[in-house]
C-alpha cells in the first residue's frame, strides 16, 4: 500500500464540519471537488467561522501541495447531501470548471496518489462507483468538463498497485 503523501495542516473551523470519530466501516468514497477558485482561497473559506462548508483535503494547481482542513474521522460538509457528506472523504481541487489550463499534472498525481492511500487505508474500491465526482452524488457541474477522468484513474490505479 502506499504511503500517505505529505500533508499541510490547514484546519477548517469547528463551525463548518461535524465531528464524527468515524472509522473506516463508515466511509465508502470519495468525492472530487474543483475549487472554482485558487488553493488559498478554498483554504480560507474552511477556515471562515460560518461559511458551512469544507472539504477533507485541497489539492494546489501548481505543484500538487496537499492541504488537509478536516480530519478524516470528522464530517466535511461538502457533497450538498447529508449522506454522501456522512459516508466520503472530498478533496478540492484549485481551479476553475472550464478552464484545463488548472489541471495541471502535478496536482493529477498529487491527488491520485492521496486517493490511492485512502482507499487502501479505508478500504475503498478504486473504482468510479467509489471515486466520483461531485456531481454524481448532487445537482452541479463540479468537477466539470474538463476533468480527465481516465487519467486520473489510471494514476490512482498506479499509485495502489505500482
Amino acid at each position: 500500500m502506499v504511503g500517505k503523501p505529505p500533508v499541510v495542516w490547514h484546519p477548517a473551523d469547528w463551525s463548518n464540519y461535524t465531528a464524527a470519530y468515524r472509522g473506516a466501516a463508515q466511509i465508502d468514497r470519495v468525492v472530487i471537488h474543483v475549487a472554482q477558485g485558487s488553493y488559498s482561497s478554498a483554504v480560507n473559506w474552511f477556515q471562515t467561522p460560518g461559511s458551512e462548508v469544507s472539504a477533507h483535503y485541497v489539492i494546489r494547481s501548481r505543484d500538487g501541495q496537499i492541504a488537509q482542513c478536516v480530519d478524516d474521522a470528522n464530517i466535511a460538509w461538502q457533497a450538498s447531501t447529508w449522506r454522501t457528506n456522512r459516508t466520503s472523504l472530498s478533496i478540492e481541487h484549485e481551479g476553475y470548471f472550464y478552464d484545463p489550463t488548472w489541471f495541471t499534472d502535478e496536482m493529477y498525481r498529487s491527488s491520485a496518489r492521496l486517493v490511492a492511500y485512502l482507499c487502501g487505508w479505508y478500504g475503498i474500491p478504486i473504482n468510479r462507483r467509489r471515486i466520483v465526482g461531485h456531481y454524481e452524488v448532487a445537482y452541479t457541474e463540479c468537477p466539470g468538463p474538463w476533468w480527465w477522468w481516465d487519467y486520473y484513474m489510471d494514476l490512482v490505479w498506479w499509485y495502489a498497485w505500482g
